[in-house]
């Protein structure tokens, strides 16, 4: 699976955690959907690193995840 690093920050995305990232300030990260693509960063560092995944690419990373 490729990735990018994003310097150029995508205007405009709407950042998430799962529903099982608790409330403690764990370690966590956060993923925004873009059109073909999702963004990955760390949710203590906002202004940090993104990573851009291929859509395809990352529902593929989910669906291992989960087991399917």
């Amino acid at each position: 699976m490729s990735n990018e690093h994003s310097m150029n920050r995508p205007a405009g995305l709407s950042w998430f955690k799962s529903s099982h990232s608790g409330t403690s300030g764990g370690e966590c990260v956060e993923v925004a959907a873009a059109p073909g693509a999702v963004h990955v960063r760390d949710s203590k560092d906002e202004r940090g690193p993104v990573l851009r995944f291929p859509a395809a690419g990352w529902a593929a990373f989910v669906a291992h995840a989960k087991g399917d």
